[in-house]
Parts: structure tokens; sequence; C-alpha cells
């Protein structure tokens, strides 16, 4: 990613990327996975070499996208208010109290990111673990250095391994798709709209629907990132249902049939008028759509046919 400060993903401020998924206890139950031999994953997943980010780009994201780059001088103006000093405190601030996975520091979470990255075709950024009891991760990007992906400790110990690396892949999809630019510098505008008199309050309060709506679109598009790599869509899911209402004492309880259904059901619900009145009301304001949504909207994307080609594609170039 080019100049930008961190991606959030954070339901409640613009400032920074930050993924919040929510909170859950960390009571420790013994998980299989764990303690399992770590097995090399991309030597059996299919990689996607010649992978573009438009390959697997939500149709949303793309339209969001050129909203955001017809506003005049939001690229200008972004590089103007954003200052070095900023990108060096949020640098220092997110990676001064956590851990450098490395292949002598935590081997096992630096293959799952290699092997991500290797499977979407794109360079592994650096990956750090940071202490917090709420599941989260979020991607950084700083103008001329290296990128780096954050993920919490509660998040390693919510998650399955294939299931952290799709979060892994997520945020990677992130990086792929260059969603840090766009965030950035819509995140500056807005504050800064904000600081205006008179109409900097109006203007500040429609790029931010615009900024929110954009960002839940980009969620999509890095879900499907997520599925490229796990390429088992109850995987990614299952992700999904966990950091709705999972901790780890009763993850082998959940079912991600039941959770599919329960999504089915909110859609039917919110169809009628009034239902879809609520619902746009309940996601007005979010950075991230809701799981359920984005559980309907992955099973639907792998049961289609742009993700079968692009597994049939990278099939055929595997042999070559």
């Amino acid at each position: 990613m080019a100049s930008v400060v961190p991606l959030p993903l954070n339901f409640n401020t613009l400032s920074s990327e930050r993924l919040r998924f929510g909170s859950c206890s960390r009571k420790k139950k013994k998980n299989p996975t764990k303690n399992a031999t770590f097995v090399c994953k991309a030597a059996t997943s299919l990689v996607f070499r010649d992978l573009d980010a438009d390959d697997f780009r939500h149709p949303l994201d793309k339209q969001n996208t050129l909203i955001l780059r017809a506003i005049p001088g939001l690229n200008e103006l972004g590089k103007a208010l954003l200052g070095s000093v900023s990108e060096q405190v949020m640098l220092l601030e997110n990676i001064g109290t956590s851990v450098l996975v490395s292949e002598n520091q935590l081997p096992e979470l630096h293959q799952l990111m290699i092997e991500a990255a290797k499977i979407l075709n794109i360079e592994s950024p650096d990956l750090y673990v940071r202490q917090s009891p709420v599941p989260n991760a979020y991607t950084l990007a700083i103008s001329g250095k290296k990128p780096f992906i954050v993920v919490h400790t509660s998040l390693v110990e919510l998650l399955t391994r294939k299931e952290l690396q799709a979060v892994l892949a997520h945020e990677l999809g992130h990086l792929k798709c260059d969603h840090g630019v766009w965030l950035t510098f819509a995140n500056i505008l807005t504050l800064g709209a904000y600081s205006v008199p008179g109409l900097g309050g109006l203007i500040a309060q429609s790029l931010e629907e615009q900024l929110f709506r954009w960002l839940r679109a980009a969620e999509l598009t890095c879900d499907r990132a997520a599925l490229l790599v796990a390429q088992d869509s109850k995987v990614v899911i299952s992700v999904l249902m966990k950091l709705a209402g999972g901790c780890p004492s009763m993850a082998d309880q959940l079912n991600v049939d039941a959770f599919l259904e329960q999504a089915r059901s909110y859609e039917k619900a919110s169809s009628s008028p009034m239902g879809w009145y609520i619902r746009n009301a309940q996601t007005r304001q979010l950075s991230h759509p809701l799981p359920v949504l984005r559980a309907r909207e992955i099973d639907e994307w792998s049961r289609g046919h742009d993700y079968k080609y692009l597994l049939k594609r990278a099939a055929q170039n595997s042999v070559v």
C-alpha cells in the first residue's frame, strides 16, 4: 500500500484501521488444533499466481471506490493533512507493545502468513501479535515503510489455525486492493471538514456516510480474499460466527449451517418495507456489514461462477 495510515475497521471511530470484532471471555479450553503437527498448507492449496485485485473485488467496492475517486482534491488534501509525525506516532504506538512474528518467533503464525500471501500473489507484510482481550486484527501501511498486520492474542485464542489464516488473508486483501489509500484520505477529509465553520459539518456528515458505505463494501471484498486462501466457505463463515457470538469455551458447540439459516432468516425478516428501513438504520453508521449478511454473501460467492472460475484457472496454471 502507498502512503497511508492504518486501515480501521472500528465500529466507533474513523481514526486507524481496526477490525473491531467484539469481545469474548478468554477462558482457556483445550483445542486439538493448537497441539497438532503443523502442516504446510500452500503445498496442497491452489495458488493464484496471476491474481489481480479486480478478479475478486466486490461490485459495491468497485462502485464506491469510483465515487471516492470522483471527490475533487481528495488525494491532495489527504496528503496535506497527514504529516510524517502523525505517521511515526501511529507506527510506534502499534508496534511498541507487540511481538514481531518471524521464523524464530511464533513460527506457526509466521508460516500461516507466508502461505496466505503466496496464495494471493502478494508480498508478505510483517506480522505482530498484541496482547488484548478484544478479538481484533488490523493492517497498517506507513509511507516508505513495509506494511504490517497486527492480531490480538484473544483472536488467536478464539480461532482455529485455519480460521486465523482466513483472518490474515482478509487483512492481506486490504493490501492487495490498496484499500488504505482511500480509507486514509477519506478519514482525513472527513475529520478536516468537521473543523470548518458553517457548512463543514454538513460536508463531513455526507463524506462520513459515503466512507462507511465504502468500508462495508471493502469488507465484502476482503472476505472473498479470505475464501481464496481458505478454499472452504465454512472456514470463513465460522470466523464470522465466532466474532458475532463465540468464545473458546463454546467453540465446539457452534454450528455453521445453523448460522447460515439465521442469515437467511434475517434476510427474510428485513425484506418488507419496514424491515428494509430498520436494516438500513441499523447498518448506516457501521464500518462493517452485519456478520449474518457477510456470511450470506460469502456463501453465495462460493457457489458462483466467478469463484469457481478462479479455482479452475489456478488449477490449470498449477500444471503448466
